[in-house]
């Protein structure tokens, strides 16, 4: 019978941490399915900083790719290469997102980058630094909410303990 609990409230917490994580966000139809990856990197910057733009060439993407914003000049790059750089405009709407499009071998796709609300960044030096990199607002941290990752601490915690609880609540049927 304190098996039968156990498993119980094992299942609840399982089920409750389901629950707590994101959802799956489905893509827009078909307009982003390409036979070649591609990424935005980073997906967060703010206005006059530079990004890389990446396409991944396994065969998929034979000729010269070309890669379009409303927030930079249209770049192309060229094949065999699978980068190139992107200098956003300076006149980059703060806290907005654009679409960045690329095209290759007749397929396109999109992806979203957001501008950074905040500070300037620090223009690149010419010649290497004698120190480590620079980080800045952006990568995995850009949109960062506290409030959203309180309340999930919250939910997992609350349901950890409800788990306990009742793995550990005794019953008439125990006999104590």
């Amino acid at each position: 019978m304190r098996a039968i609990r156990v498993a119980s409230a094992a299942l609840l917490g399982l089920t409750a941490l389901t629950f707590a994580a994101p959802a799956a966000q489905a893509s827009d139809g078909d307009h982003n399915i390409t036979p070649y990856g591609f990424m935005v990197l980073p997906t967060t910057i703010a206005a006059g900083g530079q990004i890389t733009l990446q396409v991944n060439r396994d065969g998929a993407c034979r000729g010269s790719v070309t890669v379009s914003s409303a927030v930079f000049d249209t770049i192309t790059i060229p094949s065999p290469r699978s980068t190139a750089t992107a200098t956003i405009d300076w006149d980059a709407k703060a806290g907005a997102a654009y679409q960045v499009t690329f095209a290759c071998d007749g397929a396109s796709g999109s992806t979203q980058l957001s501008i950074a609300r905040g500070g300037n960044p620090q223009p690149l030096p010419l010649t290497p630094a004698d120190h480590g990199v620079q980080a800045g607002e952006g990568g995995s941290f850009g949109g960062f909410d506290l409030g959203q990752v309180g309340l999930g601490a919250a939910l997992i915690a609350g349901s950890v303990g409800a788990a306990y609880h009742f793995s550990r609540r005794r019953t008439r049927d125990d006999g104590v």
